[in-house]
């Protein structure tokens, strides 16, 4: 079933060609950017524009922290506390990702 203003819509469409509206847009007669993610184009672009980052990956920057703190550790009883702590933060990642990929 077609929109109820289909034939407005048209119509003011028509009168901006008319007009020239459309006439020298960016980027006229080139081939449309490619996505590596086609059903999400509006959210990875509403990301990038907003600094954005997803979850998993502020994550796994936290967990790169945390190995470099484990490298960087001798005492015991710290680096088993870290080696937890990376064992939960890469179930966040795995949670994360999986969220992610609805």
């Amino acid at each position: 079933m077609d929109h109820p203003l289909i034939d407005l819509i048209s119509a003011r469409i028509a009168e901006a060609e008319a007009e020239g509206a459309f006439d020298n847009l960016p980027g006229a007669g080139k081939p449309l950017p490619r996505h590596d993610n086609p059903e999400n184009v509006l959210l990875d672009r509403l990301m990038r524009e907003n600094n954005a980052t997803p979850e998993f990956v502020s994550l796994s920057r936290q967990l790169e922290a945390l190995r470099a703190e484990l490298k960087a550790t001798g005492e015991p009883v710290r680096r088993r506390d870290i080696m937890a702590e990376m064992s939960m933060m890469e179930a966040k990642i795995a949670m994360a990702r999986k969220a992610w990929a609805r």
